[in-house]
């Protein structure tokens, strides 16, 4: 065998060159393959640009153009990123922390083929025999069919008349396989002692000025008369009537009851994507009740019927994941054998990854971030591919440092197969562990897009970056903590794994809660504090905008700002929005114009007219303080701060918005950037921005560490500190050391996740944890501390 190196071998690298993709300032960079690469700097540095923005964007663009014209039509296109040069690059697969669709019909099941091959098993075993996959399947109902039946064989057509035909299907018929119906509270929807006019109908949107006056009139309704006053056809003809053709003032239209309305237009729609008021109003007149006829488990009687080893498919599905797999292991059946194993490797890679603790019929939509990114992983645990390049966004979020360690282990496994992994993260246990890292920076912002180290983690720790500064930097435990003011009780918490939990959280200090992933944490929260009265809970959620949205719209700041343009230059505020009166009329105020090239990339070109700024060029005309809305849109938070604090542009409600979202450590983002952009650390400090000014006397916040360099975590800390000295309580669910040292008081769960977890295994403050190290946390709190 020759040991010439062979020419192929030698394309051991990824190379970038000049890459310009949003705040990266022509950056060129050598990434080994075949190695773990991470990605550090602070937040908003460019990491995320330079690795899913220009180098996975890429591969993906790539291999769209290997499929026929045909297909690329269907497909979303993707423009090239700007970028000089790309070698090396190879197939890439993302793993982002994007939250799974919240479609009320996927569960962990669905979404991981869990639930396809346990169908599988009961089609062939299940006793009494129902019928094919489908019989067992929530998703898909049973139907019934007469007639003229054809079939095609050997080029003949065969017609047979059949009565009954039944295609069978899993779905209970009552709640339509989504296991609650929901049920209307009337007085929350009209106020029975008003008439219409006098606003008696409580439904968003609803105003008797509009065409909904009209078409109540033109159904018949009396918009004088008290609601409560209305006869029983009339109550029908408002609530309930079917959609019905009216002619009103000469305009046809159709007129349907407002329950129907209101189910298709708010309870068709994920809760979380409507608008504030909207949400509060449905979980104000919707009452979701478990469905009395399969239980909740979404399935008909029939497929509940059939048994193996005396348990249906929904007793499986409800099994914690962890007892699942011992059940499988259990079944002895080689007929199935092929299938037992993979449904045997699937369930195992769950527990591997620190997610034995769910349900295959938890729904995908209440998974946390974290808990979706490992769910996604699962299905790459298995693969036969090698030498891809695998793309991780922070893996190690919602994760407890005792799971960090398996995290670990996985990412290092996918190494050793031969991949290329890329990692963008923060904490210094999974820096550790790479091979490689590339560290951007030095700021945040315009401040950043430049790679200020390369190298090992050894010569990164020598190198004076941020990031190399603060690797090994330790919050220490408080030597006093501060007096709480009161407590907040919770009585026999029993949501999901809690085990009748009871416990006081004290008030007006720092309250941080931990535990290992799936610990009870979140159910505590959501399921006994976030629903009191003034207690503002402040989560990951996405943020929901159009690429029109960004910090200015989404924080309320471009109100009063628009007004003080209007006022200074005599004019409608309308004219100062992108969105309104004074937006471009070429690009219709987005700033750039979009070409659909049919089934070529669709190209984003700046606008010419406006030259990307969105506004009419008179508008630009009337400025404020020397500034034109344009200019103003571009500038940073600090600097607006600044300008709207002093001077000819003191606009205090605006300067009260930009001194909120400079304190959450966002005084890098510029007030027009979309927010399409924003990372998931970003979102959150947002959101917290705008939430600071609610009136609310308890914080509750879910990881806000989560894409916080370890240099932003200490002004993180700062505010939190600022908060609770201002008089409000804050309660943190987190796993970061650096918050549980620094916590007035800490309530931990477990001792396990799961059926493991749910209660309280230590209160107290944070040095009484660490001396007592009775706990997982406790262990881990004191190895980071030192102590």
């Amino acid at each position: 065998m020759s040991t010439a190196p062979h020419a192929a071998d030698s394309h051991d690298l990824i190379r970038v060159l000049g890459a310009r993709v949003n705040n990266l300032k022509d950056v060129s960079v050598e990434i080994p393959k075949r190695r773990l690469t991470v990605f550090t700097g602070v937040s908003g540095s460019g990491k995320s640009s330079l690795v899913f923005d220009t180098i996975a964007a890429e591969s993906q663009r790539l291999i769209n153009e290997t499929y026929s014209a045909f297909l690329q039509g269907f497909m979303p296109s993707l423009a090239r990123p700007e970028v000089d040069l790309l070698e090396g690059l190879t197939t890439a697969i993302l793993v982002d922390q994007e939250r799974m669709g919240a479609n009320p019909r996927s569960t962990v099941g669905t979404a991981t083929d869990a639930n396809a091959m346990l169908r599988i098993l009961f089609s062939r075993l299940g006793s009494p025999y129902i019928g094919p996959p489908t019989a067992f399947a929530f998703n898909v109902p049973t139907r019934k069919a007469s007639g003229v039946m054809s079939t095609e064989k050997g080029g003949r057509v065969e017609k047979n008349v059949v009565r009954e035909a039944v295609y069978l299907g899993g779905m209970c018929p009552k709640c339509e396989g989504m296991g609650a119906l929901n049920d209307f509270d009337l007085t929350a929807m009209y106020d029975e002692s008003k008439s219409l006019n006098e606003g008696g109908l409580m439904v968003p949107g609803y105003s008797m000025e509009g065409w909904y006056g009209r078409l109540f009139q033109g159904i018949g309704l009396d918009l004088d008369k008290p609601i409560g006053k209305y006869t029983k056809k009339e109550m029908a003809d408002l609530l309930y009537k079917e959609p019905t053709k009216i002619k009103v003032e000469g305009v046809n239209l159709t007129y349907e009851g407002v329950i129907p309305k209101v189910q298709k237009s708010m309870l068709s729609k994920d809760v979380d994507s409507l608008q504030p008021h909207v949400r509060r109003f449905v979980e104000r007149v919707v009452t979701f009740t478990t469905c009395p006829e399969c239980e909740g488990t979404r399935l008909s009687a029939e497929a509940r019927s059939s048994r193996i080893g005396g348990k249906n498919i929904a007793d499986l599905c409800a099994m914690q994941v962890s007892d699942l797999a011992d059940w499988v292991r259990e079944l002895e059946e080689p007929s199935v054998a092929p299938l037992l194993a993979g449904l045997q490797h699937l369930l195992d890679s769950f527990t591997r990854i620190g997610l034995g603790y769910l349900s295959l019929d938890r729904p995908a939509g209440t998974l946390s971030g974290g808990e979706a990114q490992r769910t996604k992983m699962i299905r790459h645990l298995g693969s036969s591919l090698t030498d891809v390049t695998y793309v991780f966004d922070e893996p190690t979020i919602g994760l407890h440092p005792h799971d960090i360690a398996r995290m670990n282990d996985l990412l290092l496994q996918l190494r050793d197969k031969g991949n290329t992994v890329l990692v963008v993260e923060h904490k210094p246990e999974t820096i550790a562990i790479a091979d490689h890292v590339v560290d951007l920076g030095p700021g945040a912002g315009s401040g950043g897009g430049e790679v200020v180290f390369e190298g090992t983690v050894e010569e990164l720790r020598k190198s004076d970056t941020v990031t190399g500064r603060h690797l090994d930097y330790r919050a220490r435990t408080k030597d006093s903590v501060r007096t709480p003011t009161g407590a907040l009780e919770v009585r026999g918490a029993s949501a999901h794994n809690l085990e009748d939990v009871d416990v006081d959280i004290p008030l007006g200090v720092l309250v941080v809660l931990t535990g290992v992933a799936g610990s009870g944490k979140s159910s505590l929260v959501q399921g006994s504090i976030a629903n009191r009265d003034g207690v503002v809970l402040v989560d990951q959620g996405a943020i929901r905008g159009s690429r029109r949205s960004n910090p200015a719209t989404y924080t309320g700041l471009l109100e009063p700002v628009r007004k003080a343009f209007a006022k200074a230059n005599g004019v409608k505020p309308a004219l100062f929005s992108s969105n309104s009166e004074g937006a471009c009329p070429d690009c219709n105020g987005a700033g750039v114009i979009v070409t659909e090239l049919g089934v070529m990339a669709t190209v984003e070109s700046t606008c010419e007219t406006c030259e990307g700024r969105r506004f009419q060029a008179s508008v630009l005309e009337y400025t404020l303080g020397g500034k034109n809305i344009a200019e103003v849109l571009a500038m940073p938070v600090t600097e607006a701060e600044e300008f709207f604090g002093t001077g000819e542009a003191r606009t205090p409600a605006a300067h009260a918005i930009l001194e909120r979202l400079a304190d959450v450590g966002l005084g890098y983002l510029t007030l027009g950037q979309p927010l399409s952009t924003l990372s998931g650390g970003e979102r959150q400090r947002i959101k917290l921005a705008t939430q600071m000014a609610e009136k609310g006397d308890v914080y509750v916040l879910d990881e806000p560490t989560t894409g916080l360099h370890l240099a932003d975590v200490e002004n993180l800390l700062g505010l939190l500190d600022r908060l609770v000295d201002s008089g409000r309580s804050v309660i943190v669910i987190e796993h970061h050391q650096a918050v549980m040292a620094h916590a007035d008081w800490i309530v931990d769960l477990g001792p396990g996740a799961g059926n493991d977890g749910g209660r309280i295994v230590f209160e107290g403050t944070p040095a009484d944890l660490v001396a007592a190290r009775s706990t997982l946390t406790g262990q881990h709190l004191a190895e980071y501390v030192g102590a």
